[in-house]
């Protein structure tokens, strides 16, 4: 293989290190068409480099990966996102108590909510709470706090304090990356430890996740999903992760649009 080949495979091992978290000899071997022996050289020499860093039969990305702004996000998969907001919202029986987590999809979410009436709903988010603000027969509720600029959401301890005193029919939660195996995948462990007090709070969890999102683990932090909920995607889902889901034992919903 030339060196110019090389050095582009080093490129997309540091790639997947970042966006998998952690990328495994066998499954680099897998998706680059070389021997181990050869995603072993590569890291050896990643490491060296400072890219990488070695682990028991792998290694992890040492570069950072940059979070994306709410704002920036918005524009992202728009007609997915537009999509599962529609299919999401047909599951709101009237009289409800719903929870809306930050993030652009249930931002979404909280536009095709708009209209209806006899629902309450409680939201971290400042762009559902905008969305929502003058909405007629809704009520809205703001779990406050901190709020964190660049998912315009609240966290921190006065956000968990009153979500201690709440209970919701469903919770609708975004992610920065969602995975069978792990659950939510954000980028600090603030923003892990409300979700999963979140999802504790609801009878019926809802993850909403673009198809872009399944399997992908940009940050180390992790929310630990509850025994049962329902993935929420669209159709570029891949369907080898949507098995991933199912062999858990995850109701998983794919959304044509």
């Amino acid at each position: 293989m030339s060196r110019q080949r090389s050095g582009e495979r080093r490129e997309e091992i540091v790639r997947l290190a970042s966006t998998d978290g952690l990328a495994s000899v066998e499954d680099l071997s897998a998706r680059l068409g070389v021997t181990p022996s050869t995603i072993r050289r590569d890291l050896a020499l990643l490491t060296s480099q400072g890219r990488l860093a070695r682990t028991y039969g792998g290694a992890l990305s040492l570069e950072p990966h940059p979070e994306a702004s709410l704002r920036q996000r918005l524009g992202e998969a728009y007609d997915a996102k537009r999509a599962i907001a529609a299919w999401t919202a047909k599951q709101i029986v009237p009289g409800e108590s719903v929870l809306l987590d930050g993030g652009s999809t249930t931002t979404a979410l909280a536009q095709e909510l708009v209209g209806l009436a006899n629902l309450s709903v409680t939201t971290t988010s400042l762009t559902a709470l905008e969305v929502l603000a003058e909405a007629e027969g809704i009520e809205v509720i703001v779990l406050g706090g901190r709020l964190r600029i660049i998912s315009q959401s609240f966290v921190g301890p006065i956000t968990e304090a009153a979500l201690g005193r709440m209970s919701f029919d469903r919770a609708f939660m975004g992610a920065d990356g969602v995975r069978a195996d792990r659950g939510i995948n954000e980028k600090d462990l603030e923003q892990t430890r409300l979700k999963e007090l979140m999802m504790d709070r609801a009878d019926h969890v809802y993850v909403l996740a673009h198809g872009a999102k399944l399997g992908q683990s940009p940050f180390h932090a992790w929310a630990v999903m509850p025994p049962h909920w329902t993935l929420v995607t669209d159709a570029s889902a891949p369907a080898a992760e949507l098995r991933r889901f199912e062999s858990k034992g995850i109701e998983v919903i794919r959304v044509d649009g």
